[in-house]
């Protein structure tokens, strides 16, 4: 067992989005408008929890979710303060289902450098399980939010299944997930994600892509995509500088409702 990789699988499509990231997402669009200029306060969480009658703890993740994006300051005794109205260089990623995926995507932006058919590389265990071994496409890309004048937030190498090497739209700067492409085009659906996380030095090649110093400490991010059949249609690794991408997961314990006697 590698001690240094934690690995999970997502399965749930069909689950809503957590209450707190539409919370989040207004008062992102409240901030970008003007409502809420930079320099001033938000509403209090009391204030909050009235307006959108919602609970607090749903109303502090909302605004742990502004902070992360480095929008607003938190003091306490002081309240809540606008300090930018774009994210940042860094970036913060909550993820608890397969429609996070989606999100993490519509907040960034795929930038696609090359895109060329090769062979899954030897001796990487995240490629093991894939196969044939032969006729992958090879994209390379990096990722970065919506501020362009700030660096990538990583380098991503992604490998598509020979069947699906003629997907189109991948030019250029992508900002639907890859996965998705392949289910509009080639009728595929992806039922399981299962992914490794891992903390590395930031590799020598990548340091220039990334503008970040070689051997500094990265996050280093590999994803499965698993059709129905439990095949992989796509592998996908990221390396992301330690101080461009934070990474949240919410554990909740499970209940039974109880059955009334009868």
């Amino acid at each position: 067992m590698r001690a240094d990789i934690t690995v999970w699988t997502m399965t749930d499509l069909t689950a809503p989005q957590p209450r707190y990231r539409q919370l989040a997402q207004t008062l992102v669009s409240d901030i970008r408008s003007g409502r809420y200029a930079v320099g001033s306060m938000l509403p209090t969480e009391h204030e909050l929890c009235e307006q959108f009658g919602a609970s607090r703890f749903t109303v502090r993740e909302a605004v742990k979710q502004l902070v992360e994006m480095g929008l607003v300051t938190r003091q306490a005794g002081v309240g809540t303060r606008v300090l930018n109205t774009q994210a940042q260089s860094g970036y913060s990623q909550v993820m608890e289902t397969i429609e996070d995926l989606r999100q993490y995507t519509a907040d960034t932006e795929l930038e696609v450098l090359k895109a060329r058919s090769a062979d899954l590389p030897d001796g990487r265990p995240e490629f093991a399980d894939a196969t044939p071994k032969e006729g992958w496409l090879r994209i390379e890309a990096i990722r970065r939010v919506a501020n362009r004048r700030a660096p990538p937030i990583c380098f991503t190498e992604i490998y598509l299944h020979p069947a699906f090497r003629a997907i189109r739209y991948l030019g250029g700067r992508v900002s639907v997930p890859v996965y998705v492409h392949i289910e509009q085009q080639f009728g595929e659906r992806i039922v399981e994600v299962q992914q490794q996380i891992r903390a590395i030095a930031l590799p020598a090649n990548l340091a220039s892509i990334l503008k970040a110093k070689a051997g500094s400490p990265a996050l280093w991010v590999c994803r499965s995509y698993l059709n129905h059949r439990g095949e992989i249609v796509e592998i996908a690794t990221s390396t992301h500088p330690a101080d461009r991408f934070s990474y949240s997961q919410a554990f909740r314990r499970g209940w039974r409702r109880s059955t009334p006697a009868t």
